[in-house]
């Protein structure tokens, strides 16, 4: 079953992105582990469902692919955009602001924070982690977050072409026609009017089918008889 990414934050499938970022803050303050005396591991593990719920609608592209396909196949982390990596750079100033330990994201993001439990990082400060590394952040300086996990160069889309042959009819009047690939099924919803040579994009579907970005365009050929 597809996961209800916009139940998990709380906010309805038409919110803003204004109102999904401040959703995802709220919820992460909500469910930190020091907030939820007893119930850590319960705490973290809701804290990882809303991360990767904000990962795919605190991002445009895997959002629009999520409205539209139901899924994202990797959905990745909140690290995979420059806006949700600022969310998190703020997030980490609430965190500090509130009193707030860092400790458990080591459980939730692994090596990114020198390991499991290893990161004791609080918002303003400077402090060391077990493996030596000096983490600041806030005002004056220091390295963003978005520093420490890396400015990556985004991979480099390649598009999949496909052919498919309707009928006359199904060109006047629009249809909808299911590809497989890998697998996978998605629908491609051709309008009314194509002729022969007419290309349906389905932006973003290489994501849902191989994991990995690119569009799969698909050329029509209309039926001569």
């Amino acid at each position: 079953m597809a996961k209800d990414y916009y139940a998990a934050l709380g906010v309805a499938r038409n919110a803003t992105d204004a109102n999904i970022k401040k959703a995802y803050r709220k919820r992460a303050l909500k469910y930190h582990p020091d907030r939820n005396p007893g119930n850590e591991k319960w705490a973290t593990e809701k804290f990882k469902e809303i991360n990767e719920a904000y990962a795919v609608l605190g991002d445009k592209q895997k959002r629009q692919q999520y409205d539209q396909f139901g899924t994202v196949g990797n959905a990745g982390d909140i690290f995979g955009s420059q806006a949700t990596r600022t969310t998190f750079d703020d997030l980490m100033r609430d965190f500090g602001s509130a009193g707030l330990g860092s400790d458990f994201l080591g459980n939730i993001f692994g090596g990114l924070f020198g390991g499991k439990g290893s990161s004791s990082m609080r918002s303003g400060r400077g402090t060391r982690s077990s493996r030596g590394m000096r983490f600041t952040t806030g005002p004056g300086g220091g390295i963003n977050f978005g520093d420490l996990f890396g400015q990556a160069r985004p991979p480099r889309e390649k598009s999949i072409r496909y052919e498919l042959a309707i009928s006359r009819g199904e060109a006047a009047r629009g249809t909808v026609k299911r590809l497989i690939r890998n697998k996978k099924r998605l629908e491609v919803r051709i309008p009314s009017g194509v002729t022969t040579g007419s290309i349906v994009r389905l932006r973003g579907a290489r994501q849902i089918t191989d994991g990995s970005q690119g569009d799969i365009l698909v050329k029509i050929l209309v039926k001569s008889s």
